[in-house]
């Protein structure tokens, strides 16, 4: 009996010319390019043409989250540049954060933020490997952030966040604040494409994830089992799951608009079941994972050796996303947060 291949890191990489990733959203945020992957073959789509790939009786899942402005520029006492970005908030005017500096602050410390705004107190070091800072600041972080932070581009994005960023580097629906970065998949749906699956007889729901800016770190280890996944929080509701038991009952499948979703869903099915609740996930998904809930996925394109490209080889089948992948090279699709979508279907055993 033949032993199925151990993935290591380097069945994830490929090689992606740097001019294909997306710097700026297109114009239109449903005039991206959508690949089709579900089936033999790839076919060539534009993004407003999703509602009608999908079926009445589909739910169509979103994460709600609200992209929150986490980045900050600050200097120590001793003069030296210091930047922040915020990776989760706490109660009692306190965040985690990520901190670059020439040299680490030292707990007690205090870092000015926002030429003097204000000044945030050092707590102490948190996270997996200590990689995060704790921090106090002196008013409501949500408020402060809005008033003086930036936008927390992706570290690919090359440009300064700017006007155009505070609205395309937000989902049309998003609510609930806490992401540090986009699910970038629901960037492409506007208002046409909701009402044009509204019309279509696809039903909806939301799930809650925040993500964190460990969704941008490469995997380190050749060897998969060796690697860390970050957490972050996520909330699935009882009227989604109701939502979801109603599709099954009707014979809808269950569509995730991107992989912050999927990883929400599976995560609440990990027993076996959805349960209902808000908590954290470090879940990893890689080829071998057994999906219980999502059928289809929306996605965009990610970084090699990146943990959410295992996660949509996973789903797909490696094979066909590698060819997915070198598709979408050779037909110059754009890469990564502002670039261009796929749609895949779940590999059955």
């Amino acid at each position: 009996m033949k032993t199925p291949h151990a993935h290591t890191l380097s069945d994830f990489d490929f090689h992606l010319p740097p001019e294909l990733v997306a710097q700026h959203p297109a114009a239109i945020r449903s005039a991206a390019r959508l690949l089709d992957g579900r089936g033999q073959w790839p076919v060539d789509r534009v993004f407003h043409e999703l509602p009608g790939l999908l079926q009445p009786g589909d739910l169509l899942v979103f994460n709600d989250t609200r992209v929150i402005k986490a980045r900050l520029y600050g200097e120590k006492p001793t003069g030296g540049a210091v930047e922040a970005l915020v990776e989760r908030i706490l109660p009692n005017h306190e965040v985690l954060a990520h901190l670059r500096a020439s040299k680490a602050p030292k707990p007690g410390g205090t870092i000015s933020f926002a030429d003097g705004a204000f000044e945030a107190e050092v707590l102490g070091r948190a996270g997996p490997d200590d990689a995060l800072f704790h921090l106090r600041l002196p008013a409501d972080p949500l408020a402060l952030l809005q008033q003086h932070g930036h936008v927390p581009l992706p570290p690919y994005i090359t440009h300064e966040d700017a006007a155009e960023d505070i609205e395309r580097y937000q989902t049309v629906f998003a609510e609930r604040p806490g992401a540090v970065a986009a699910p970038t998949a629901s960037l492409h749906f506007d208002a046409a494409v909701l009402a044009a699956l509204q019309a279509r007889g696809v039903q909806r729901a939301q799930v809650t994830l925040h993500v964190g800016a460990g969704t941008f770190q490469p995997v380190r280890s050749e060897n998969l089992d060796e690697h860390k996944m970050h957490s972050e929080w996520f909330e699935v509701s009882q009227a989604t799951i109701d939502a979801i038991a109603a599709a099954r009952a009707r014979g809808g499948r269950i569509v995730a608009a991107g992989t912050t979703t999927l990883r929400a869903l599976e995560s609440a099915a990990l027993g076996g079941s959805l349960q209902a609740g808000a908590r954290d996930t470090d879940l990893f998904i890689r080829p071998g994972f057994a999906f219980h809930v999502v059928d289809l996925l929306v996605t965009n394109f990610h970084l090699p050796k990146s943990t959410l490209l295992m996660l949509v080889s996973a789903f797909a089948g490696h094979e066909q996303v590698r060819a997915l992948y070198r598709h979408a090279i050779e037909s110059r699709y754009r890469f990564f947060s502002y670039g261009d979508a796929m749609l895949l279907e779940r590999q059955r055993a």
